[in-house]
């Protein structure tokens, strides 16, 4: 019975804790756009083709 002293405050703490982090998480942007980067991945990226150039490149100089 003593334990339950310690869990209910331990309880509370921790219950804030996760609610502090909750609105840090909130006020920082973390939730600003959640589906953008699932958009983003399905995106066609030129990049790979310029460093193939660039590649090209480096090796015609040796």
């Amino acid at each position: 019975m003593e334990i339950i002293y310690l869990l209910i405050p331990l309880s509370l703490v921790l219950i804030g804790a996760i609610i502090w982090a909750l609105f840090y998480a909130i006020r920082s942007g973390q939730f600003d756009d959640m589906e953008g980067p699932a958009h983003r991945i399905l995106m066609d990226d030129d990049k790979p083709e310029k460093m193939d150039k660039k590649l090209e490149h480096d090796d015609s100089e040796k």
